[in-house]
């Protein structure tokens, strides 16, 4: 059995890398150090919000999923959407990415591809 990274590093280590590759990258909410979900903004290359989710897939591994997207390229209803997700759980991380194939590069480090 391997240990797991808390959500604390994984955010961390998505900072890290993002800034690496030359992007930005902030913590718009810090959820639970240890096991808060990840809920991930990475604009398109027209920057319009588009939002992705680390959950757990059928493998006992993590997967990353578009979340919203009838409210992609909306950042009134993006907002609104992730205010409403903090409300339910108030353990949740928002991260947003603003790097080329955010979401791609969100993979490799949140589900360990």
């Amino acid at each position: 059995m391997s240990a797991r990274l808390t959500s604390q590093m994984l955010a961390q280590a998505l900072i890290r890398r993002t800034q690496a590759e030359g992007g930005f990258a902030a913590v718009l909410h810090r959820g639970d150090s240890i096991s808060g979900a990840i809920l991930l903004s990475c604009p398109d290359s027209d920057h319009r919000p588009r939002l992705f989710e680390r959950v757990p897939d059928l493998s006992r591994g993590y997967d990353i999923l578009p979340v919203a997207q009838p409210h992609w390229g909306d950042e009134e209803a993006i907002t609104q959407y992730i205010e409403r997700r903090r409300r339910s759980d108030p353990d949740l991380w928002v991260i947003e990415l603003d790097v080329p194939n955010g979401e791609r590069l969100a993979a490799a480090i949140l589900t360990g591809d």
